[in-house]
């Protein structure tokens, strides 16, 4: 069985100080500083004058302050399952606007945002919990009717291929890149909680499921093994 979200919550829980570091708190996904700019910067070129941001699953708030380096004194909305992970995002969020600074601690399957309420949404290594075809498709109608017209969605995750050996492939290679980082133990752990936690979806089912609840001008940014960068718009 997969991990409960209260499981997934604990974990996160106790492990706050390093994804509170720009440079090592996305440490196992494969080009996570160029996927953070790259989100950044799409965002500010679709959406230039964003007042309200969103950040699903937001952690210690990296991708929430990578935003905020290109958009002036927006307001934030954070929304996280772990309570010490949204006060650590939230005081370092604080450094990098003037604006106002909001926090949920929920599951996004359970919250209900504003629609219309928000420029820019992003949501960065937390999508591959949701469990279910219906569970993804109430996720991505949600986040488009929380959107403006003219804002973007914006996703950064760990995905799945749909062959078997291409998969089986992928996985090889990103296990080679973990060791490299850290070692062969470093590889079994992190294979460990993916398997306990995670059920990732493929990057067609993603961009096809954009397009069905009403994006457009949907693109991918960029794609590592088995991670990938990709949003869309709301049009006006």
């Amino acid at each position: 069985m997969k991990s409960t979200v209260e499981e997934i919550r604990a974990r996160f829980d106790a492990d706050v100080d390093r994804f509170s570091d720009l440079n090592t708190g996305h440490a196992a996904t494969i080009d996570a500083k160029l996927a953070m700019e790259l989100v950044a910067d799409a965002a500010i070129a679709v959406t230039p004058h964003a007042k309200q941001v969103v950040d699903i699953g937001c952690g210690g708030g990296n991708y929430a302050i990578t935003l905020l380096q290109r958009f002036d004194n927006s307001d934030v909305t954070l929304i996280d399952l772990s309570r010490p992970m949204l006060e650590r995002a939230a005081e370092r969020v604080a450094e990098y606007t003037a604006g106002r600074v909001v926090t949920i601690q929920n599951d996004i399957r359970d919250v209900e945002l504003e629609k219309g309420s928000a420029d820019v949404v992003v949501a960065a290594s937390v999508l591959h919990h949701l469990r279910t075809d219906e569970q993804w498709r109430k996720v991505f109608a949600q986040v488009f009717n929380t959107l403006r017209p003219g804002g973007s969605f914006w996703i950064v995750d760990l995905i799945r291929h749909e062959s078997p050996a291409v998969q089986e492939l992928i996985w090889r290679r990103y296990g080679e890149h973990l060791v490299s980082l850290r070692g062969e133990a470093y590889r079994e752990e992190v294979y460990a909680y993916v398997e306990k936690e995670d059920t990732p979806q493929t990057l067609p089912f993603q961009l096809d499921l954009l397009r069905q609840v009403g994006f457009r001008n949907v693109d991918v940014l960029h794609k590592n093994t088995c991670f990938a960068a990709f949003g869309g718009v709301r049009h006006v």
